[in-house]
């Protein structure tokens, strides 16, 4: 009998490899990779390397790109136009679903409910088996007011009007139109009562000495401006803090007067607080208080929505239950008319639990969550899905993990490559490298100093490569022989912010003290929620850096106004000349450097600057110089030459020197100081406003994360840092997963057991060495093996 020959293999099955030839987005050099398909692949290297340009800003951007090209030009109109990566050859790409660490929208009105979908499925829940019956989902949604109208309308061609009336229920509380808390402003903040307007009554930033906001009260003629404040009539008052917008001519210019509380409102308390100026954040912070919404007592939602209940529960008290007791409510709602709805709701709830985020509660704020919890909490709608073979793109989704919690996000990453997706992840973790079926490791240095392939294969290549990454794989702390005795305490007494039960516990003043527990366990409560913010702490939170790309390292530390100054003094001319935002901005791109042309629904085209080549600076400003150089090589230098520049010399220059040392510190030597933030990764915006903290006049120094984005080669250095603040006389208190720290730490207070309402207490307080001695804590037994004990 003749043997069939063996199939051939189906040219559809040849194409298992992403292929990138030539990428060049922002610091890469050339660089070409292929990437296993249906594989786990982790990307390595130092921060700044080039691992998001790679990843994110290459093959991301051009599968996103991709897709959105398939839609109709009527459609694209809408979205967002991504321009083609700086790449020659991208082949072999799937569709690509990026889970980044961009925090969530800090929208007052979003929750993790709403985020995640989970409160649309308890809306319609709720309208559907509630009694008593209030109305539809929506009447059940803080984010929808009820309405009502009554009028006449004509229809089509009738002669005749008809009456109508129109009525929708929403859930939106009326009082504080579903923010939960109501905001009061503090008249004494605002203004002297002592004093008239001509006298300088007005302490609110903007509205003193004279200019145009005072002057507009001043010479409105609704009051006498040279009468004490305190002496007005009840009207006078009136229609200073709360008169409607009406317009009148002032010194011959058209002007909307408008009360001043109203004002205020729409030109400060609208904005977001982090994108303020820091002397009016300060005023913003000291003139409103926020308080608990009376009406609705913080749920956001509106009395009838309050009424229906299930089991003896409304949808506010759903919201506020831990998201793993509300999972168990649920599983006990047993109800076939709404079966489908059951399920996938049950679904969703059970993968926050899976994910380690069962500690939350629906109701928390979005923009409360740390960058680690967004990542995971973005997360949960792909872990279900039945879609195989996409790409997932992760970057470093261990942040904010506990070692014990590492665990449990390898096994999720390992679950979706065997459904038969490829799952790309930027991370620095030794635990999650351990388990890719493909490293590639980016290098050697960072900014100009990396940006190509050192090395690419398995990971016990790896370990053998004798790059930065390989060699520090099997780097491990060792715990230290002394530990730094206190010379004080901050004592904290009866924390309860969250999930913390009445905590007592003494920080030590002076030494490195380190607060760790797993996910969820309550440490940045018990830090940022009980340590008082008086002026003498320095808190460095993970709140995100915002930033145009006109920002850049030298604006966002305060370094160019020495620099102006200095340029100014020394060629005789005013330091506006010095910015590129401002009179010395070249005219043809406007100091952008670029020239931006839109193509209507087609990807926008930026090109460099014909006039200035890029340098943002008008030629004339390019010929002043000092110290040798004019002001964009200044900008082109890097922090170590920068701070080598203004050290001595004719251009030496202290106030500039001092911001330098502290970048250099906090291990951003290579970047430029012209460097747009826009292109920062996430590690270096947290190490750069490390470096702007430095310099507060601080004695305490709160630090949250410290090592998030950080290569295992540049966590030595961060220690070295906080050896340093530590040795000059300051007390350093940071909140912490890795383990490095933790060993180098002089104190520890461990909090736990658990997460949420399992967490909340002090499990552990003493040193590293006396922790790894106990193993009584789940720290402990990390730690304990971390060092080898």
């Amino acid at each position: 009998m003749s043997k069939v020959p063996a199939p051939s293999q189906h040219a559809a099955d040849s194409h298992d490899l992403i292929r990138v030839h030539g990428a060049r987005e922002n610091n890469l050099k050339d660089v070409s990779v292929e990437l296993p398909k249906r594989r786990l692949t982790v990307f390595t290297g130092v921060s700044g390397s080039g691992k998001s340009s790679l990843v994110f800003d290459t093959i991301a951007a051009e599968s996103q790109r991709l897709i959105n090209e398939t839609y109709s030009a009527f459609v694209q109109g809408f979205m967002p136009t991504l321009a083609r990566p700086e790449v020659d050859v991208l082949d072999g790409l799937t569709t690509a679903i990026s889970v980044d660490q961009q925090r969530m929208g800090a929208d007052p009105r979003s929750t993790v409910g709403t985020a995640t979908d989970a409160n649309a499925m308890l809306r319609i829940l709720f309208s559907r088996l509630g009694k008593p019956y209030v109305g539809p989902p929506g009447a059940f949604a803080f984010n929808v007011p009820s309405v009502s109208a009554a009028g006449a309308i004509k229809v089509g061609g009738a002669k005749k009007a008809q009456k109508v009336t129109f009525n929708k229920v929403g859930g939106m509380c009326p009082r504080c139109e579903g923010r939960g808390a109501v905001s009061d402003l503090d008249l004494t903040q605002l203004y002297d009562d002592t004093k008239s307007i001509n006298d300088g009554a007005f302490t609110v930033p903007g509205y003193t000495g004279g200019g145009w906001n005072s002057r507009l009260y001043a010479e409105s003629g609704f009051f006498d401006p040279d009468k004490p404040i305190r002496k007005f009539t009840k009207k006078e008052l009136h229609d200073l803090l709360h008169h409607e917008p009406v317009r009148m001519k002032i010194a011959g210019i058209n002007m909307t007067y408008e009360g001043l509380i109203p004002r205020i409102q729409k030109s400060m308390l609208a904005k977001d607080k982090e994108a303020m100026q820091p002397h009016i954040r300060a005023f913003v912070e000291r003139a409103v208080t926020f308080t608990t919404c009376p009406d609705c007592d913080g749920t956001r939602l509106a009395e009838h929505a309050r009424q229906a209940r299930i089991k003896k529960l409304n949808i506010a008290e759903a919201c506020a239950m831990q998201i793993s007791d509300l999972a168990d409510w649920v599983r006990g709602l047993k109800e076939p008319s709404v079966a489908p709805l059951l399920t996938a709701l049950q679904q969703t709830l059970d993968s926050f639990t899976e994910i380690g985020l069962g500690y939350l509660s629906l109701d928390r704020p979005a923009g409360t969550l740390s960058g680690g919890e967004a990542q995971r909490v973005k997360m949960i709608r792909h872990l279900g899905s039945s879609l195989t073979d996409v790409t997932y793109v992760f970057d470093e989704p261990t942040i904010g993990l506990h070692p014990h919690d590492i665990q449990r996000m390898n096994e999720l990453l390992l679950r979706l490559r065997d459904k038969g997706n490829t799952v790309l992840v930027v991370e620095h973790k030794p635990e999650v490298i351990a388990i890719a079926d493909h490293v590639v490791d980016l290098g050697p240095g960072a900014g100009t100093g990396g940006g190509t392939v050192c090395y690419e294969g398995t990971v016990e290549g790896l370990r053998d490569s004798g790059t930065i990454t390989g060699r520090h794989l099997g780097d491990r702390a060792s715990l230290k022989d002394t530990v730094r005795k206190a010379t004080g305490t901050l004592e904290i007494r009866g924390a309860r912010t969250h999930n913390l039960q009445d905590v007592d516990v003494d920080l030590p003043l002076g030494v490195l003290c380190v607060v760790t527990g797993v996910a969820g366990s309550g440490k940045s409560s018990l830090v940022h929620g009980s340590i008082p913010g008086d002026a003498g702490v320095v808190a460095v939170d993970q709140s995100p850096i915002r930033g145009s790309r006109r920002s850049n390292p030298a604006t966002y530390t305060g370094l160019l106004d020495p620099i102006r100054s200095a340029f100014a003094k020394a060629n005789g001319v005013k330091p506006a000349l010095f910015s590129a935002n401002s009179e010395g901005a070249c005219p043809t791109c406007n100091g952008a450097g670029v020239v931006y042309t839109d193509l209507g629904m087609m990807a926008g085209v930026s090109s460099t600057c014909e006039d200035c080549e890029g340098k943002r600076f008008d030629a004339s400003v390019l010929e002043y110089r000092f110290g040798g150089r004019d002001i964009s090589e200044v900008l082109a230098m890097p922090v170590a030459e920068a701070e080598e520049f203004f050290a001595a010399g004719e251009a030496r220059t202290p106030a500039a020197h001092r911001i330098l040392t502290r970048l250099a510190d906090v291990g951003l030597g290579y970047l430029t100081l012209g460097q747009p933030l826009t292109t920062l990764s996430g590690g270096e915006r947290q190490r750069l406003k490390l470096a702007t903290h430095m310099g507060d006049k601080g004695g305490v120094y709160v630090l949250d994360e410290p090592t998030a984005g950080l290569h295992l080669a540049d966590v030595e250095q961060l220690l070295g840092l906080l050896d340093r603040l530590v040795d000059a006389g300051k007390s350093v208190i940071v909140v912490e997963h890795h383990q490095a720290v933790m060993a180098h730490a002089d104190w520890i207070v461990d909090l736990g057991p658990g997460a949420g309402h399992d967490g909340g207490r002090i499990v552990f307080e003493g040193t590293p060495a006396d922790l790894v001695a106990a193993r009584s804590t789940l720290t402990g037994q990390h730690l304990a093996a971390y060092v080898g004990k």
